[in-house]
């Protein structure tokens, strides 16, 4: 037990890996090459296509492959003590903790949707699938691999309280991005590209501003419907995306109604969601928590992991700086844990993504990812944004 209590004076740190994870958002990757002779579109034209897009059925196959630069995380587990582990644990099937797999490596997806009531992910992993089912009132899921399920199902027969929102399109994710389009921010389009066998206008957006991690969003985009089928993050950092996501096969039709049914197998171990039992729904963020972060929250979808009003000094994060260059700053009102007094799995993990660093403000530890950054003062404050670790030490220096 007092291993456990130690370890959970780790969380925090490490958490920013959870709060970069969330922020980029779960989305469609990788196309096909091919340089298709389109006609010309300015940026406005092409953004206006997307806005008009109003696709509402589709199917296909699409992968999704990110990488945020972070240490393998084999024994975290173990040094947090089990924490959530054995009987009383989520279920492995529960959206909120299955499709937190697709934040690392590569995976291949299947997807169907018709309009909003009806849509079907999922995920292949060799023999085994995991399937998440939207329709009408029900939300299911499905892990063939432990032979577990997890329903939700409105009180009442209204909609699910907590909707499990099926991983967003690149649509969706676009139009996060150019919600934050301004004076930070280039738009342009850079040629043409062929993506799931469609001719598509490649969309570039790269922010004006320096100390952004960010060094562009591209988007695929159908010439035809103006749908995105392809959504590509990169950062300043260089290598490989972030996130690299689209469509290999796509098709517009209307999927089968059987693909929006689900009766669970026989032997199946059922758990049913908070709506049937009137509990807090699993996933649902503690009170206190905000909706995202600020200024990362309208360029990637918000990752709701910045602690809000729970601060130290009862006030919600102070926000520095503005567009792609926002940081969230927050005062604990604690002084940081000392990394050499984690228990050692936790310790090799933070040393692993963190580095030490001395300003006016005096020291701390900038734990880094390819995107999300956070300056963790010894002194307790908590600085955290997409930008540069020079970023987070000069908003750090400024004493603001």
């Amino acid at each position: 037990m007092a291993e456990t209590r130690k370890a959970s004076r780790f969380i925090v740190p490490v958490a920013v890996a959870g709060v970069a994870a969330a922020t980029i958002g779960l989305v469609p990757a990788l196309a096909a090459s091919g340089d298709p002779d389109l006609p010309e579109i300015t940026a406005q034209q092409l953004i206006e296509k997307i806005a008009a897009s109003d696709t509402q059925t589709l199917s296909g196959t699409f992968k999704i492959s990110t990488d945020l630069g972070l240490p393998a995380l084999d024994g975290l587990a173990s040094g947090l003590g089990g924490l959530d582990a054995g009987d009383g644990g989520p279920s492995s099937a529960d959206p909120s903790e299955k499709l937190t797999e697709l934040v690392s490596g590569s995976h291949t997806l299947r997807i169907a949707a018709d309009g909003p009531e009806r849509q079907r992910l999922t995920l292949l992993d060799g023999s085994d699938e995991y399937s998440l089912i939207h329709n009408g009132d029900d939300v299911w899921a499905y892990d063939s691999k432990s032979n577990e399920a997890f329903h939700e199902k409105g009180a009442s027969g209204g909609a699910p309280e907590k909707e499990q929102k099926l991983p967003g399109t690149p649509k969706e994710l676009a139009d996060e991005v150019l919600k934050a389009a301004g004076d930070t921010t280039s738009i342009t389009v850079d040629g043409t590209a062929k993506v799931a066998g469609r001719d598509a206008y490649q969309l570039v957006i790269k922010p004006k501003q320096s100390g952004s991690t960010v060094e562009s969003v591209k988007i695929a985009v159908d010439a035809a419907n103006g749908t995105p089928l392809k959504f590509t993050l990169s950062s300043v950092e260089g290598g490989k995306p972030v996130v690299d996501a689209g469509f290999t096969k796509v098709d517009f039709g209307k999927p089968a109604a059987s693909e929006f049914t689900f009766t669970a197998p026989k032997g199946a171990k059922v758990t049913e969601g908070a709506a049937e039992k009137g509990e807090e729904a699993p996933g649902d963020l503690p009170e206190g928590f905000e909706e995202g972060i600020p200024g990362l929250g309208d360029v990637f979808g918000g990752a709701g992991l910045v602690p809000g009003s729970d601060s130290g000094s009862g006030e919600g994060p102070t926000v520095i700086g503005e567009g792609w260059t926002t940081i969230a700053k927050l005062d604990t009102g604690a002084p940081a844990p000392k990394t050499d007094e984690a228990p050692k799995e936790i310790q090799g993990f933070l040393d692993s993504f963190g580095d030490k660093v001395t300003g006016k403000f005096g020291s701390g530890t900038v734990f880094k990812t390819k995107l999300v950054n956070a300056l963790l003062t010894d002194d307790g404050k908590v600085y955290v944004g997409a930008v540069t670790k020079d970023a987070l030490v000069d908003a750090a220096n400024s004493g603001k």
